[in-house]
This record gives structure tokens, C-alpha cells and sequence, in this order.
């Protein structure tokens, strides 16, 4: 399977969540981000997130949309997130969402990782395309 890696900027703007009582509540944003490398694409993510701030636990669930080139192909396709912080241990899933692939990218399936160094969001994302 070819991994596609570079970096990516993004920006965030919070919507209104929920205060769901308990210290529990819910937190919605929509994040803009730019893709660099062997993805050369923008995209737009809406993520829910929900926890209790006092403990530092809490999860998102997220879509993404991306369009742009991937290793030259232009198209668009969908990202499913899923992530657990619990206190110090995160844990993440970016799934591509199947028959979510346009253009050039239809079929496509894989999964992204995210790493962040010193403040610099990197991204790998080892895919197939049928």
C-alpha cells in the first residue's frame, strides 16, 4: 500500500456545545486545514467533542472532507476520526469512509495517522485505490 506523508496547518473556530450537567459537556468545532506534501489538499472537518474537563478524559468523533491531489490524482474523500484521551493516553482512528472517493480518488480506502512534534501536525495516510 502506498503511504502518502507530509504536514498540515489548520485552523479552528468553536460552536456552542452543551453543558450536560456533572461537570460533563460537550464541545462542536469546525476546523479548516491545509494539506502539504503528497497530499496537496484543503479540507474541512466538523468534530463533537464531549468529556469532563476536571479529569482530562474525554472523546471526539469527527468527518472530514478532503480535496485536493493525492501522489498526483485529483479527487476528494472522506475521513471518519475517533479519538480517547484518557488523562496522559490518547488514542486516534482516521478511517477513510468507503465509496466516499471522487475523481481520480473513487475507491479509495486506507487509514491517516497524526503525529504532532513540536507543535507540527504531520500526517501519513497509507492507502489503496481499487
Amino acid at each position: 500500500m502506498p503511504i502518502a506523508s507530509g504536514t498540515f496547518t489548520l485552523q479552528m473556530k468553536a460552536e456552542p456545545g452543551l453543558d450536560l450537567g456533572d461537570g460533563a459537556q460537550t464541545g462542536s468545532f469546525r476546523f479548516d486545514k491545509q494539506f502539504d506534501g503528497a497530499l496537496e489538499a484543503t479540507s474541512v472537518v466538523q468534530m463533537i467533542s464531549g468529556g469532563n474537563p476536571a479529569t482530562g478524559s474525554a472523546a471526539y468523533v469527527a468527518i472530514e472532507r478532503i480535496a485536493g491531489t493525492l501522489d498526483g490524482r485529483a479527487g476528494s474523500f472522506m475521513t471518519c476520526h475517533r479519538g480517547i484521551m484518557d488523562g496522559g493516553s490518547v488514542s486516534l482512528e482516521v478511517d477513510v469512509v468507503p465509496g466516499s472517493g471522487g475523481d481520480a480518488l473513487e475507491g479509495i480506502r486506507g487509514r491517516m495517522t497524526i503525529r504532532i512534534d513540536a507543535g507540527v501536525h504531520h500526517y501519513a495516510l497509507d492507502y489503496t485505490l481499487a
